[in-house]
């Protein structure tokens, strides 16, 4: 018999089990799908990006409305500890330019190998394809491979994740089961997403192409950072801070030319000789690449800008159709366990001996390493509650 269950073995369940192994426990992490750590794995395609390395306060900024309820979660287990937690488990990491910390291998499967021999060896069992139903009385039930099972543990941790990648574990169907217990949930929303726009086949030369050096706008949030033309729309780091504001209808506007203030650009264009087009400016004078230039013809024409508005079309272009893509797509998701439903341990007051951690919490961030570091912070927050519950109790 566990005296712990962690449901879901991400990072957020993964550290979990950490720390009450780490107190003397018997720990069982029951995950459904074939492997652990599957979005994990995913994220570690393009580097795996553990933190940022920036103040304090300025890495709590990013966390939004939810920054003070996560504050003394991630003041224990900040950029400096996720970075000392890393090198621990036998990891290299190099910071970037912009304060991005990664591994020097690029690779997410080192840390995740060096991790769960670490978790084996101090006891935690892990169980894969083990999907589970929800409770039966007090009793935990798993659909397995190999039949049901019940398991009734001194304390679970649902680490269960969000509402987007469903093929890699996260499917948000836990929603049902809370709610059916009295747990107060947000409704998922996509959060970091891509967006849809519907180009014309003036747009087909330039899918796959980055745009650099813009501003994006939504709303009182702006981002500097580049997006890709996509066949469905764009996508991008730049984007996809924005996603809150777009959520609740802002629209998209972008600036070609940020590092040329307004009343340098219409001295440009008013020096345009006669004979030079509008397409042979943008090019020479400017220096926009192609993939730029036709951005702005496409939104120009679909907006009906009047030709006398270049200037102000250049800083303030908008994206006319811009919708976020379908959640699943999104790489994270707001909504989830209310605040308002835990404690200060993450326990749910509804239900004494069960916590929640991870991106199933109704919080969000954009990307740039504090999704993991929120991730990981409240995973271990939620293991240490566990264990102080089951000494007092």
């Amino acid at each position: 018999m566990a005296q712990a269950v962690v449901i879901g073995a991400g990072p957020a369940g993964l550290m979990a089990a950490g720390e009450l192994t780490a107190a003397g426990h018997d720990v069982l992490v029951a995950e459904a799908k074939p492997s652990v750590a599957r979005k994990f794995l995913m994220a570690g395609k393009s580097g795996l990006n553990l933190t940022k390395d920036e103040p304090f306060e300025t890495l709590l900024q990013s966390y939004g409305e939810a920054a003070e309820w996560l504050r003394p979660m991630i003041a224990e287990f900040d950029a400096a500890e996720v970075q000392d937690w890393a090198r621990g488990l036998g990891q290299e990491l190099f910071t970037g330019s912009t304060g991005r910390v990664f591994p020097t291998v690029m690779k997410a499967s080192p840390l995740l190998r060096a991790w769960l021999r670490r978790l084996e060896g101090a006891g935690v069992r892990i169980q894969t394809r083990w999907r589970w139903l929800g409770w039966d009385g007090d009793a935990l039930i798993f659909d397995t491979s190999e039949g049901t099972q019940s398991l009734k543990p001194d304390v679970t941790i649902l680490a269960l994740g969000g509402a987007s990648w469903a093929r890699l574990g996260s499917d948000g169907q836990w929603a049902d089961i809370l709610q059916q217990k009295g747990v107060a949930l947000t409704p998922f929303a996509p959060a970091n997403s891509a967006l849809s726009v519907d180009w014309s086949p003036h747009m087909t030369p330039h899918f796959g192409a980055a745009l650099k050096s813009v501003r994006w706008m939504a709303g009182e949030l702006d981002s500097r950072g580049e997006a890709t033309i996509s066949a469905t729309g764009l996508e991008g780091g730049g984007l996809y801070s924005l996603t809150p504001a777009l959520r609740a209808g802002a629209d998209l506007v972008v600036d070609l030319v940020p590092d040329l203030d307004a009343v340098a650009l219409q001295s440009r264009l008013d020096a345009k000789k006669s004979n030079t087009t509008l397409s042979q400016w943008l090019k020479k004078s400017l220096k926009l690449p192609r993939q730029k230039i036709a951005l702005f013809h496409e939104m120009s024409k679909r907006c009906g800008l009047p030709q006398s508005s270049e200037a102000t079309a250049l800083k303030q272009l908008p994206v006319s159709g811009a919708a976020l893509r379908p959640m699943d797509e999104a790489i994270s998701t707001s909504g989830g366990v209310r605040c308002t439903a835990l404690d200060e341990g993450l326990m749910l007051t509804a239900m004494p001996g069960v916590f929640c951690a991870g991106e199933m919490l109704d919080w969000e961030a954009p990307t740039g390493g504090y999704l993991l570091t929120a991730c990981m912070a409240t995973g271990r927050w939620a293991g240490r509650s566990a264990v102080d519950w089951l000494r007092t109790g």
